[in-house]
């Protein structure tokens, strides 16, 4: 395999925070098992934070943004038993990137961490 692409993010959690007050925000953008594993946590914002970042660096790491048919909602990011994060495609978006390679092999990495006011995310993607 070789790497394809790689994305990386930063976020002020306090951004975060604003979204949250507006309508909607959460469903929109994250599934309902994120949503659920966030709000069990102790650093709501931050887990949060962490996962819209990693959204944001896949789309990167991708090399289309957030557009063209790529979803938020439909990259889902999630943690083996052990913590550590992967990230889950679904329905359009993950059909978009299957397409976009050509084939149903490819392998995504993700590593996330953060700090009190931020959270960053860096993403490979290797076909």
């Amino acid at each position: 395999m070789k790497i394809y692409g790689i994305g990386t993010d930063i976020i002020r959690t306090n951004r975060i925070k604003k979204f949250i007050k507006k309508k909607n925000f959460l469903e929109r953008l994250f599934s309902t098992e994120e949503i659920k594993k966030c709000k069990k946590t102790k650093k709501t914002l931050n887990c949060f934070a962490k996962r819209f970042a990693a959204k944001e660096a896949f789309s990167k790491a991708l090399g289309t943004g957030i557009s063209k048919g790529i979803n938020f909602k439909e990259i889902i990011i999630l943690n083996e038993k052990n913590g550590k994060p992967f990230i889950k495609l679904i329905h359009n978006t993950k059909k978009i990137v299957e397409k976009k390679f050509k084939r149903k092999s490819y392998k995504i990495s993700l590593s996330l961490t953060d700090e009190d006011n931020y959270a960053v995310a860096f993403v490979t993607i290797s076909i």
